[in-house]
């Protein structure tokens, strides 16, 4: 009888997985090395530590990294572009802003497709869809073969105006599969984007086309093996975008997927907001690798339509993250007199020098290792005994290389470390008007809970929230999130010149599909929902804010106009600090997401404590350059309504918690870590 609920996310080192019992209500959380030349091993290497049988599974999801490490390590697939004659230079041109004014050795962000590998295909569509040239269908056949020939693995097809008339796409992809085959991979970019500005769009589809194989690829060997397991319930894929859609789904639209696996933190952030009634919070996931930051306002995730990576746009719904290259692995090293801290990690093979597997050089976990703010006998739950003496040889010399003692120099690693990952919230919040010290900082990943309080004091932060399973919170957050579902259709008029009910009625029709999808995914008819948006812009300018709307209905009210204006003023002086009432506006894409509830693992009540006292020891940790007797706590030792004060470690099986004197210490009724500045 099928009765967990199972989330899996890799990470750089760690591979987390997250069980919940239907019948218990319980949790459950492991960890397994990431294995990176095969991540599904990793994968089903962890399932087997907390389920006798995937035929035991009711429910699973999955955030993947691979799309994103291909994109990353350029290691995607060789792509063809066919772009419209007269326009194939489109991709290449790309914008013309420089993101670094003064920076004279800038250069515009390196194609994934060589000039070489775009092909002008004729035939010509206008801008409002119709025909003025019809498709060169030969051409069409040359570039496939041509394909063929020189060994590319995908074909991206971007035509002028196909987001009005996808007519021309459909007809190139029925032509390469003529040539192909069905299995060959071809993105359109009206169905990677179904948005307006081609340079964007055709690098929506580049990049789906680009780690499409290696995605689809990876999913159905994971499928097969889950399958032959004996799961008997659909694997489900975390999307970019905060949901949740099929394997199968996933697999035709890849893109969806990039960046599945950080996105799991944000959802978990999300779901802490609301059971916990704190609307605005900061997630900072610290791993072996990244260190991400997300954003919960009035309640919801921070969700953009748009996203780049390494500059190059995508399309798509996806959940902001500011990631940089700070993490438990993070090499420290020295450069032109001076202290560095990654961005280069020593990842999970060999690791830091306290693993035993090979490595040298010191890094963020070595560091916290001599500082004592790691347990070397229960890391990882024990199944690891880190190496002290490494850890001390290894940042010993780069001490020194600079001159300082070995203490003083593992204290300067976490703090080089500290300052990267404050700024990267700053980039986050500070640089759109948003004040940190109004939120309160979730801190999640294997490496977040040591960090955390450090960063919130620099920031004046005045509380941190370590939840249940930190070092595998973003599995945990899988678990929270439902089918997701992203529609748009670009839609241009002036306010003045609008037609209410053309509007609802494209509305109406994009819920009905929205509807629709939900079913193909297996989603009940009382759980499915559309929620609907639109972008609008001052006229005449270029950027657009999403504002939502009641219902798909709700253009047909006469006061609709004046409605929108309003929402979208109080929209824009909250995100740009000013706004222009009365000047006319734009409405240019319309929104439709449909979500399908799958069900929820709610968070489980902790057990009340009996009175004050827990099981508890002490050892000296290092805090501004002195050894100071603190509190060793197994968290599994802690109830609700424990409280205890700073300095101390909090030892868990997939983290560690570290609270520097002047702060407190206290348990909430779900078992989160409470953690305040003394006396507030």
């Amino acid at each position: 009888m099928t009765r967990y609920r199972v989330s899996m996310d890799i990470g750089g080192t760690f591979t987390d997985v997250v069980t919940y019992d239907e019948e218990t209500g319980r949790f459950a959380a492991t960890k397994a090395s990431t294995t990176p030349d095969d991540l599904s091993r990793g994968v089903l290497s962890g399932l087997a530590s907390v389920v006798a049988s995937p035929g035991d599974i009711s429910f699973m999801v999955h955030g993947t990294t691979q799309g994103l490490n291909a994109f990353l390590e350029r290691r995607g697939v060789r792509v063809l572009l066919l772009a419209t004659e007269g326009a194939e230079d489109t991709y290449h041109i790309a914008r013309g802003p420089r993101t670094r004014l003064y920076d004279v050795h800038y250069r515009k962000p390196e194609p994934l497709v060589p000039r070489r590998d775009v092909v002008a295909i004729g035939g010509r569509l206008a801008q409002d869809g119709s025909q003025v040239r019809p498709l060169d269908e030969e051409a069409v056949r040359q570039a496939a073969r041509r394909a063929r020939r020189e060994g590319h693995g995908a074909i991206a097809v971007a035509f002028l105006f196909s987001y009005k008339n996808p007519a021309h796409e459909l007809r190139a992809r029925e032509i390469v599969a003529e040539e192909l085959g069905e299995d060959f991979t071809v993105s359109l970019s009206h169905e990677a984007a179904k948005e307006w500005r081609e340079y964007e769009r055709t690098s929506s589809a580049v990049i789906e086309s680009y780690t499409g194989p290696v995605v689809r690829q990876y999913l159905s060997r994971l499928e097969e093996e889950l399958r032959q397991g004996g799961l008997a319930v659909p694997l489900h894929v975390m999307q970019s975008s905060g949901g949740v859609l099929t394997a199968r789904s996933a697999r035709r639209r890849p893109l969806q997927t990039l960046l599945s696996g950080p996105v799991g933190g944000a959802m978990g952030s999300h779901e802490l907001a609301r059971v916990t009634e704190r609307p605005n919070l900061i997630g900072v996931d610290m791993g072996g690798t990244s260190f991400d930051v997300s954003l919960i306002v009035d309640g919801e995730p921070d969700v953009a339509a748009e996203a780049r990576l390494e500059g190059l746009p995508m399309l798509m719904s996806v959940v902001n993250i500011h990631t940089v290259g700070a993490g438990g692995g993070s090499v420290a090293y020295a450069e032109a007199g001076g202290l560095r801290v990654g961005p280069r990690s020593a990842g999970a093979s060999p690791g830091p020098a306290c693993y035993g597997r090979g490595g040298t050089e010191p890094t963020v976990t070595d560091a916290n290792l001599v500082l004592g703010r790691v347990d070397p006998e229960g890391f990882a739950a024990g199944r690891m005994t880190l190496d002290q003496e490494a850890a001390v040889s290894a940042v010993d010399r780069l001490a020194g290389e600079l001159g300082l003692g070995t203490t003083a120099m593992a204290e300067g690693i976490c703090d080089v470390a500290n300052s990267k990952m404050a700024q990267a919230i700053r980039t986050i919040t500070v640089s759109r008007g948003i004040e940190p010290r109004d939120f309160s900082l979730v801190a999640f990943g294997g490496a977040g809970p040591m960090h955390a309080v450090f960063l919130a004091r620099e920031l004046g932060i005045a509380e941190t929230i370590v939840p249940r399973f930190p070092g595998a919170f973003s599995a945990w957050g899988m678990l929270q999130t439902q089918i997701r579902k992203d529609f748009s259709e670009p839609y241009f008029f002036l306010d003045e010149d609008l037609d209410g009910g053309d509007m609802a009625a494209r509305l109406a029709a994009m819920e009905e599909e929205g509807l629709a999808s939900l079913a193909a995914e297996g989603v009940v008819a009382d759980q499915r929902t559309v929620q609907h948006a639109v972008d609008i812009r001052y006229a005449a300018q270029e950027y657009t804010l999403t504002v939502p709307l009641t219902d798909a209905a709700e253009p047909r009210r006469e006061d609709f106009r004046a409605v929108m204006a309003e929402r979208f003023a109080a929209m824009h002086h909250s995100r740009y600090g000013h706004a222009n009432p009365g000047a006319p506006i734009e409405f240019v894409t319309l929104r439709g997401t449909a979500l399908g509830d799958l069900g929820r693992a709610e968070p489980e009540p902790l057990e009340k404590a009996d009175g004050p006292n827990f099981p508890h020891r002490t050892r000296p940790v290092v805090f501004g350059g002195r050894e100071t007797e603190s509190v060793v706590v197994h968290r599994d030792d802690l109830r609700a309504g424990h409280r205890f004060e700073g300095p101390a470690v909090i030892v868990e099986a997939t983290a560690t918690s570290v609270v520097p004197p002047g702060y407190d210490v206290s348990v909430d009724e779900i078992g989160s870590l409470i953690i305040r500045v003394k006396g507030k």
